[in-house]
């Protein structure tokens, strides 16, 4: 062999061994590959993270500082970063490729899949411009996020990380993509998410979506379930705002988790009420009978209204008990869902999560308070209810109601204005007597001459007077006369006369 060909031969046993050490050294890392490191030792400018490879890894310690300036990791955290360059002597790691660059190096994050850190510099027909290693390439509006984007002025001026989809004509048509990422995190999220949790699970999320039949809730990236109206609360008339909003951070308990029918992601079920106290519970160390509260009208029936005390906690107003006052026949047309209402709880059964209750005994029996109201002999303003053959019913206050007899309507001076009254005219007159326990009260004018009239010559039909004898006519009181005037009249006439014929 000549000396040429072992120069040649030992020259490429030489690089052949450099390249195996090299590969050796770095374990076979390339650019672009990602890979979660342990952090060892924190610089003024370096992190320093072992990639299990011979050669740790550096980043500049930038990208692993926050807002405030301060370092966001410590020595034993664990950090997922992208290789940028490997060689024998080092490896560079990074969040994303950034700062100047060129098109080789797009062309390498191309490639390679690497993220490229770039700005939203402005909007443009179908998407956005992106400053990018000082070059401005091309993001869809369909590829900035993974859901519908509604106002893309909100995107402008944000830094992200992106992944080149397309790099053509040498560079002139680079287009980018933030969702690809995005949908790469939100699937290893999912992953995670599903090996970790299952049903009865509780877990935090966020408030992503209110719609009236529930809420949404995002538990990880990628991965949201929703809260039906009736788990937000125990309460049945609560709406979706009245519980939660947008952004608010929730404690959920997982009832299940499904594939969607349709292939597209899952269908995860969840609970707010479930993690809060059954309020039915406790009732008894919150209300008892006889106890006056006001709750809210949740919905009307025939039968009567339903009213919630508390949340979760409600009860029934029967139609009966709805009003001292009048006779309620269509409940509806005294209250609506919603109204607050004063009620009585009258008795609670905690077994059957039943709670009769009462407004009328809520807003009292007027009648109790009648004798201290009014006094026999006192003036007082009316307001006529109706009119009836035996007199004039006068509303004098809520629930109290009297009769001005028509006898005494007969007998006064007024008699023409009295009968031209109609229901909601105002009219003064005297209260002649109270009788509580029948809830009764007698009216009259006021004038001398009124009759003493009262309630039973009205409530009673009178009986019919036997005829009176004429005097001095020398019969018997068992007999009769038909002719006279105090008889049968005419009728006794036709008898005389039939009987004379006969004979």
């Amino acid at each position: 062999m000549s000396e040429n060909n072992l120069e040649t031969n030992g020259e490429e046993s030489f690089a052949e061994l450099f390249e195996a050490y090299e590969a050796d050294s770095n374990d076979n890392l390339q650019v672009g590959d990602l890979i979660k490191g342990t952090v060892i030792s924190i610089t003024k400018d370096s992190v320093f993270v072992d990639t299990g490879a011979k050669i740790d890894g550096v980043v500049g310690i930038d990208e692993l500082t926050d807002e405030n300036g301060e370092v966001s990791v410590k020595e034993g955290d664990t950090v997922e970063l992208y290789v940028i360059k490997a060689t024998g002597s080092e490896i560079v790691l990074s969040k994303a490729m950034s700062g100047a660059g060129g098109l080789k190096m797009l062309q390498e994050a191309f490639d390679s899949r690497l993220p490229v850190e770039g700005k939203v510099a402005e909007t443009c027909k179908g998407g956005f411009r992106v400053e990018m290693m000082h070059r401005k390439v091309f993001c869809p509006v369909s590829q900035i996020d993974t859901s519908f984007v509604e106002t893309p002025e909100d995107f402008v001026g944000l830094t992200f990380n992106f992944q080149v989809i397309k790099f053509e004509e040498n560079g002139r048509n680079v287009v980018v993509s933030r969702r690809v990422l995005l949908e790469q995190e939100q699937e290893e999220s999912r992953k995670s998410f599903l090996a970790e949790v299952k049903p009865d699970s509780e877990i935090k999320g966020k408030v992503t979506k209110l719609m009236p039949f529930g809420a949404f809730v995002e538990l990880v990236p990628g991965v949201e379930g929703m809260i039906h109206v009736s788990e937000l609360s125990w309460s049945r008339n609560s709406r979706p705002e009245d519980i939660v909003q947008t952004g608010d951070e929730v404690t959920v308990k997982i009832l299940s988790i499904e594939e969607r029918k349709d292939g597209k992601g899952l269908k995860i079920g969840l609970s707010l009420k479930q993690l809060q106290e059954d309020p039915w519970d406790s009732i008894g160390d919150k209300f008892a009978a006889g106890d006056k509260i006001t709750g809210k009208v949740s919905r009307c029936a025939d039968f009567g209204v339903f009213v919630e005390i508390a949340p979760g906690i409600e009860g029934l107003v029967h139609i009966s008990e709805m009003s001292y006052t009048k006779r309620v026949l269509k409940p509806e047309d005294e209250v609506s869902p919603g109204q607050d209402v004063a009620v009585m709880i009258k008795e609670i059964d905690p077994e059957k999560r039943r709670i009769a209750m009462s407004m009328k005994d809520a807003a009292g029996d007027p009648w109790l308070d009648v004798a201290d109201s009014f006094k026999v002999g006192d003036t007082v303003e009316g307001t006529v209810e109706n009119k009836a053959e035996f007199g004039i019913f006068i509303n004098l206050a809520p629930g109290i109601t009297g009769l001005l007899p028509k006898s005494r309507v007969s007998a006064s001076e007024k008699r023409n204005e009295l009968e031209a009254l109609i229901p909601g005219s105002k009219v003064s007159i005297v209260i002649t007597e109270i009788n509580v326990a029948n809830r009764k009260v007698t009216l009259g004018t006021g004038e001398k001459n009124e009759a003493d009239d009262n309630w039973k010559e009205y409530t009673k039909p009178s009986k019919p007077k036997a005829p009176r004898e004429k005097r001095g006519s020398g019969k018997p009181k068992s007999s009769v006369s038909f002719g006279d005037s105090g008889g049968f009249g005419l009728l006794g006439d036709k008898l005389q006369e039939a009987m004379k014929n006969k004979k």
